[in-house]
């Protein structure tokens, strides 16, 4: 199973002035915004999303559909410190999950789940990065 769809929600979404945003609205077309169920955690600069089965916990992010899904993929597992060669467990994972669209259609699009403990870290309880 596979996807050239990608969920964002954090330092990767439009307005973000970083390397990797810029390479991902280069190559990648975006869809919209969009949500998937989670709970989002301020790491440090950035977020960590832990999904949730709740309809309530709700993370906001953006969908993009990547041009060259596989090349891409394997530079965004390097920035996210999870492809090839790093140490288990990586702090994060990809995924396929769930999106929901604004207009309420869903998906299935790739993102990164955190994977370290989130019991020091402060919850972004908005659901939005932006927020914070």
């Amino acid at each position: 199973m596979t996807s050239d769809l990608l969920f964002v929600y954090g330092t990767l979404m439009r307005g973000f002035d970083h390397p990797m945003a810029r390479l991902l609205s280069m190559h990648a077309d975006f869809l919209g915004k969009a949500t998937c169920r989670g709970r989002l955690f301020l790491v440090k600069h950035y977020p960590g999303l832990l999904l949730s089965g709740a309809p309530s916990d709700l993370v906001h992010g953006e969908l993009f559909r990547l041009r060259a899904p596989d090349e891409l993929l394997r530079e965004l597992d390097m920035y996210e410190a999870c492809g090839e060669g790093f140490a288990e467990p990586t702090e994060y994972l990809r995924k396929l999950v769930d999106v929901t669209m604004t207009d309420g259609s869903v998906t299935q699009a790739w993102t990164y789940i955190y994977n370290w403990p989130v019991t020091d870290l402060p919850p972004i309880e908005s659901g939005r990065f932006l927020d914070h």
